[in-house]
């Protein structure tokens, strides 16, 4: 089965039946045409499985924490990718555990699927600027996977004032809100995006809005991004097919946005160029 279609069938399934780490693999195959899926998949057992993480099992929530910290980034190396972060071998999850370097949301899968494989309840955290994981307990515990650290509250609260530029009190129930398989796959792909449209790779851009589509069928600003990327690829039909939906799921944006007037154009543009 191609990548797109096995895209296309995850996507379908309600949140909890996603499988995070198939599914950035899936994301991976796009790129990787040979990608052998179960290999990398059986990559991430094998972590979980070594007897550093399995000797003597403690009870000690902080304890299993400091046991995964030091297996994943001091013993088996896993860390962040400061000099070359754009590079986007860094968001594929079996480059990830190849190189074992990556950027805060591809490290933060790895240390989900392998925490989960071992009894521990982790979580992705959809963090501003910085993606983190939780580990859920009587007082949650939050990694910093692109550092390889335990993040205290206050450095938490100091990274959302830096990164919001404002003296901003950190509120845990929202900000370290849990985030789910979705909203996961969503922000990996929008860093593939943008590294695409960077680097003026405009049909792999166009990739990732197709699949953020995927799972996101009537987001607004995403149908605006896939209608302006299409057109700038002259795919005119497709183009004014997503302004169109998006004047459907969006009618606030009919006025002043000039959204009427993008239709109209691309209406133009396919009559010259289809008639």
């Amino acid at each position: 089965m191609k990548a797109r279609e096995r895209f296309s069938e995850i996507a379908a399934l309600a949140d909890q039946d996603i499988d995070l780490a198939e599914a950035a693999l899936v994301i991976a195959a796009e790129e990787y045409e040979s990608l052998d899926i179960e290999y990398y998949l059986g990559r991430l057992d094998v972590l979980a499985a070594d007897e550093a993480l399995s000797r003597a099992p403690s009870s000690e929530l902080e304890e299993s924490v400091s046991r995964l910290n030091r297996y994943l980034f001091d013993r088996c190396g896993f860390s962040g990718n400061s000099d070359h972060y754009e590079d986007p071998r860094n968001s594929y999850l079996n480059e990830v555990l190849e190189r074992r370097s990556g950027i805060p949301i591809s490290l933060a899968i790895v240390y989900i699927e392998v925490g989960r494989r071992i009894g521990l309840p982790t979580a992705g955290i959809g963090f501003p600027g910085h993606f983190l994981v939780k580990v859920s307990g009587p007082q949650d515990i939050i990694v910093d996977a692109f550092h390889g650290r335990v993040l205290s509250m206050a450095e938490c609260e100091g990274k959302l004032r830096a990164v919001t530029k404002s003296q901003v009190s950190l509120e845990p129930d929202f900000h370290l809100r849990a985030a789910t398989t979705r909203e996961i796959l969503v922000r990996m792909l929008m860093n593939l995006k943008h590294i695409g449209l960077r680097g003026g790779e405009f049909e792999r851009a166009l990739g990732c809005s197709d699949r953020i589509l995927l799972l996101l069928p009537d987001a607004p600003e995403e149908l605006r991004d896939r209608g302006l990327l299409n057109e700038k690829l002259q795919y005119y039909r497709a183009a004014l097919a997503d302004f169109k939906q998006l004047a459907e799921v969006a009618p606030q944006a009919r006025t002043g946005g000039g959204l009427e007037q993008k239709i109209a154009e691309l209406e133009g543009l396919v009559r010259r160029h289809y008639h």
